[in-house]
């Protein structure tokens, strides 16, 4: 008797809560897009329909190239010609001094900038905005973290940075020397064939740089008399943040 009892109390216990009102609600699909490339941005042209989340599609339709999985920017390339360079005094005309011309790789223009670039020119000497002051008049502030080298290769064979050849400006050092020579005879200063400047920028990009002129329009007719000190250069820009190769 007492075991029909237990059975039916049971029975009234499953009852009451298969009859309680917290039944899930129905399924309401909603549109999910593709993400081929897994960098979490959906393809607004591949889309499914499911309640729950389905592998290798995302809720958002942002993405414009499913293929590319870093989603990037595109590498510059691009050429500055005639980058002037001036400066006060040196080869025997007093003291050197002069503000430097100052680049930008972000926007592949000369600034005036305080802080927002990356190299600069006066005369043959470039400095980077990192590191310390080398001690010349007139050297700008670095309140950046640009570094660079120069490597012993043609411009096209350097693919990638070798970070631990990277350095930045010191008292009495340059990163950046030894690009270029200089004809006793004619005074004439040539860029050194097979030479690339490669930087990392302030900002901790990536650059090479191939030195094509130091003269006006590239132009050496007057053996630099009148028309030196003007940069005429290609180079390369790496956009993408964590990225060392070209």
């Amino acid at each position: 008797m007492k075991t029909i009892k237990y059975l039916l109390l049971l029975l009234l216990t499953i009852s009451i809560f298969s009859c309680g009102d917290d039944e899930a609600p129905p399924c309401i699909p909603i549109v999910w897009y593709a993400d081929a490339d897994n960098d979490t941005l959906g393809d607004a042209n591949v889309t499914m329909e499911a309640c729950y989340q389905p592998d290798g599609f995302v809720g958002n339709s942002d993405d414009t190239n499913d293929t590319d999985p870093l989603n990037l920017d595109p590498i510059v390339s691009a050429k500055i010609s005639n980058l002037h360079a001036p400066q006060i005094g040196g080869q025997g005309q007093g003291a050197e001094s002069g503000d430097f011309t100052k680049f930008d790789f972000a926007t592949g223009q000369v600034t005036t900038s305080d802080t927002e670039w990356d190299i600069a020119f006066r005369a043959t000497k470039i400095l980077l905005n990192g590191g310390n002051e080398v001690g010349i008049t007139d050297e700008p502030e670095r309140n950046g973290n640009a570094a660079g080298y120069v490597a012993e290769e043609n411009f096209e064979l350097v693919t990638s940075i070798e970070v631990n050849k990277l350095s930045q400006d010191a008292a009495n050092t340059y990163a950046i020397s030894g690009w270029y020579t200089y004809d006793q005879t004619t005074h004439l200063i040539n860029p050194i064939l097979g030479k690339t400047l490669v930087f990392k920028t302030r900002e901790g990009k990536y650059a090479k740089v191939k030195i094509i002129s130091y003269y006006l329009n590239e132009d050496q007719s007057d053996n630099g008399i009148n028309n030196a000190r003007y940069y005429t250069f290609d180079y390369v820009y790496q956009p993408n943040e964590g990225i060392s190769s070209f």
